[in-house]
């Protein structure tokens, strides 16, 4: 493999302990861009995510997505000795990641404070549903109840009809991203002259933290924002809309100039011209009219001729994607977003380019998620353990 590049994160040091998704896919973004990750598993058994949907020689593809440019290795937390071996990854390390229940850590000799005493620079991100602190700290949290609690699940869906999920898994990922931007903040207090310190980030707090003026609204008028479909309120024209194949059309007319243009594309040169729908506080009180002008007009044309002619009229629109769509798509390829690598048997795998673009420190997809314990021999000898050690402690379990 080429040198490539030099890479953002190059040279940084990484512990990741956990599994599944809020803390795992933090170090994934982190090692896409240079950072040394080691992924701490357990032996035998591994990530739950290596088994999770649909699987290529008994390893979900997923794994190989998230888990690309990690280094594996199998240590048994549940022991003394494997305890000893964290702390000494810890010793030497700029950022440890977990996402345990609260107090399990502490449990094992491997919470915060113990490891802050031996590292006094190590940066340590600590995801999990509630947070360290609070009357809610110790309950288990996934996702589903942060999304729920965090205000999103209320919004999402039609206001006859249950609220429901976005379809993936949105609330780990946001707290990933936060984890992410929490470690790069702390890492660069560290090497400023700073000490290390602890990033603690709640899954329901990441969700509340993008749910805009949820709270504002609510403290100042009392308004409850509720679910609306396929519309945003407050912003009009931008919707869903049928087509006469059968299809939908996304369109965002909601700019006062794009509105005039939109009216105007599907020959409604009477709501173009109207004073009333002039700014968009007009256009939000008639906003049914204006939707209902919309549909009738997409409900003449097929999707292509809808967004051929939105198109001609620099209307922002856009079909709904699939992922046979996004496969396809030549912008997607021209932005290097679909990577073509080999699985361990040669079998192709594509996986989601990497996100954001640098111009200079760009990352990179070095491997793909490795096999269970891969790496355990490499990483240990780096800590002094050779390989009859290894050998002890494999038979005893701990590796």
């Amino acid at each position: 493999m080429s040198a490539g590049p030099p890479m953002a994160l190059a040279g940084a040091k990484v512990i990741e302990l956990g599994s599944l998704i809020a803390g795992p896919y933090a170090s994934a973004l982190l090692a896409q861009f240079g950072a040394d990750v080691v992924k701490v598993e357990q032996p035998g058994t591994g990530d739950p995510l290596r088994g999770w949907r649909k699987l290529h020689a008994g390893t979900s593809y997923w794994w190989y997505a998230q888990s690309r440019n990690k280094k594996s290795v199998t240590i048994d937390l549940r022991s003394a000795r494997g305890q000893e071996i964290v702390r000494r990854l810890g010793a030497d390390a700029d950022i440890v990641i977990e996402n345990f229940r609260p107090g399990t850590l502490e449990g094992w000799g491997l919470g915060w404070e113990r490891l802050h005493a031996v590292n006094p620079r190590l940066v340590m991100v600590r995801v999990s549903g509630y947070g360290q602190t609070g009357p809610d700290a110790d309950k288990p949290g996934f996702a589903a109840i942060a999304e729920s609690m965090g205000g999103l699940r209320h919004v999402t869906g039609y206001p006859d009809r249950p609220p429901v999920r976005v379809g993936v898994s949105i609330g780990d990922s946001l707290a990933s991203l936060y984890g992410t931007i929490g470690a790069l903040l702390a890492l660069h207090h560290v090497k400023a002259g700073g000490g290390g310190q602890l990033v603690d980030v709640a899954l329901y707090e990441a969700v509340f933290g993008v749910m805009e003026s949820l709270i504002p609204e609510y403290a100042a008028l009392g308004h409850v924002r509720g679910r609306s479909g396929a519309s945003l309120p407050g912003i009009s024209p931008s919707s869903t809309y049928p087509c006469s194949d059968g299809r939908y059309v996304i369109v965002a007319g909601n700019g006062d100039g794009i509105f005039r243009r939109l009216m105007t594309a599907i020959g409604r040169t009477d709501l173009a011209d109207d004073p009333a729908l002039k700014h968009n506080e007009g256009r939000v009180a008639h906003g049914a009219r204006i939707d209902d002008a919309i549909a009738a007009w997409t409900s003449r044309h097929t999707l292509d001729e809808v967004l051929a002619a939105l198109g001609a009229g620099d209307v922002p629109c856009g079909r709904i994607y699939t992922a046979a769509d996004i496969h396809a798509d030549p912008q997607y390829a021209a932005r290097a977003m679909i990577e073509t690598h080999a699985l361990p048997d040669g079998a192709p795998i594509d996986l989601p380019g990497i996100v954001p673009k640098l111009s200079t420190t760009p990352g990179a997809t070095r491997w793909v998620g490795p096999a269970l314990g891969e790496h355990t021999a490499e990483v240990l000898r780096g800590i002094g353990i050779d390989d009859a050690e290894q050998a002890t402690l494999r038979a005893g379990h701990v590796l």
